[in-house]
């Protein structure tokens, strides 16, 4: 029987992961992929789609969004978030734990899971709690969490109690093979910080938290990954040591790999000048010999993933003294055309910036079979790296409104976003 589906022309298809760029059709059955390049015997296409020359690529993995619902709702829904990736040509999600309640048990991912199948757009992977509750007392449930489907465990920059739970929990992670996802931060040096500690931070008189309290908390932790051999993804790195730190474990062996939210690759300390609140940020901006430092880090690999840090909050919430506002960036429809800008900018090749959106992430999370491949899930972006866009209110979709760059001129704009071979955004009808 003959198949029908669709087949993308005209489209510039970017593999990451073999690192090759080539125009050629590309053709999807069902959920699949299921030929480059030559049509398979038999196909059918129900609709042809012309790319038009852009960019057909693997659809983007973000390793850090905050999913406002359960708990939260006045910042959003699953299906807000959701409705704001696929805008952004972000396929599949991963949620961190901070929901309330906090994802330690089989139960919450069980509620979330199901709530995003409902809303039927970007695919959703469960972060789950490194510790009961976040409190960084007790190992979670990590077994059960792991059977219910978690892709890594994380307890967020919430403090331990002391380094030797950090230090069961790595022994623990690595016995169920599960990863754990660590952003560092050592809080007896953080203090009551709310931005970098340096020359803004004291012109405006504003209490910081010093470098060292990430790359102390980095330091510590590579100790016990040679002790535990646990596999760590650093998340949301801010500094050039930092870079170099995980570059030098990495070049040791040791199992780990680092990511970065897009916006510490754009702007500096120098955004919270004024007491702008839309640039609280945790991890905070630093300074741009560290934003220099994290580019290279990009370009060279020892960060194999860029994120969005998503975290969406009422407008209320960053109406307040710069301290007592609440610190992120709604970012998940602004993450591709910021990262594409910005590393086109040092002239960082289509595909590999591609990789750092992608397969990079997707590989982290243990998914090796993302990408444009025969058999692969249709998980698939049409971009156009070149169109000048501006995102305003009226085409906004996260229920969280604190982004910087909304009605600001962007280059690169989403053309169609498809999730298992569903058109889910984009004009058409596909």
């Amino acid at each position: 029987m003959a198949q029908t589906g669709f087949k993308i022309t005209n489209g510039c298809l970017l593999d990451p992961k073999n690192g090759t760029q080539q125009h050629a059709d590309l053709f999807v059955q069902g959920e699949r992929i299921v030929g480059i390049g030559n049509e398979p015997a038999g196909f059918v296409a129900g609709q042809e789609i012309d790319a038009g020359g852009h960019w057909v690529m693997p659809g983007v993995v973000d390793l850090a969004v905050r999913l406002p619902e359960p708990g939260n709702e006045s910042s959003g829904s699953i299906h807000s978030e959701l409705a704001a990736a696929v805008a952004g040509g972000v396929t599949t999600v991963c949620c961190t734990p901070n929901t309330q309640p906090v994802i330690d048990s089989a139960a919450v991912v069980k509620l979330i899971s199901e709530k995003a199948s409902m809303a039927g757009l970007a695919r959703v992977e469960c972060i789950g709690a490194l510790t009961q509750g976040l409190e960084g007392t007790y190992p979670s449930e990590m077994h059960a969490l792991k059977q219910a489907g978690c892709v890594a465990l994380s307890n967020l920059r919430r403090p331990f109690s002391s380094n030797r739970v950090l230090l069961h929990c790595f022994e623990y992670a690595e016995t169920h093979n599960t990863k754990v996802f660590f952003s560092p931060l050592e809080h007896s040096l953080a203090d009551d910080g709310c931005c970098h500690e340096g020359t803004v931070s004291v012109r405006l008189g504003l209490a910081g938290i010093p470098e060292i309290a990430e790359t102390t908390a980095i330091a510590t932790s590579l100790l016990l990954v040679e002790q535990t051999g646990v596999a760590l993804h650093y998340a949301q790195v801010s500094s050039g040591r930092s870079v170099e730190l995980i570059r030098q474990a990495q070049q040791r062996g040791l199992p780990v790999t680092a990511g970065v939210a897009v916006h510490q690759l754009l702007l500096t300390e120098q955004a919270i000048d004024g007491f702008n609140s839309a640039f609280h940020l945790q991890p905070p901006l630093r300074t741009e010999a560290d934003r220099q430092a994290l580019i290279e880090g990009v370009m060279d690999g020892t960060i194999g993933a860029i994120c969005s840090d998503h975290q969406p909050v009422s407008a209320s919430a960053k109406m307040a003294p710069f301290a007592a506002t609440a610190s992120g960036i709604s970012g998940l429809q602004t993450l591709l055309p910021l990262a594409v800008q910005i590393l086109r900018a040092h002239s960082m090749p289509a595909v590999e910036i591609a990789k750092r959106l992608t397969v990079g992430p997707a590989e982290i999370m243990g998914n090796k079979e993302h990408g444009l491949a025969v058999g692969n899930r249709a998980d698939i972006v049409i971009f156009d790296p070149d169109a000048a866009q501006t995102i305003g209110l009226e085409n906004w979709c996260s229920g969280g409104r604190n982004n910087p760059f909304i009605e600001q001129m962007l280059t690169g704009s989403v053309d169609a976003t498809f999730v298992g071979g569903k058109h889910v955004f984009g004009s058409g009808s596909f």
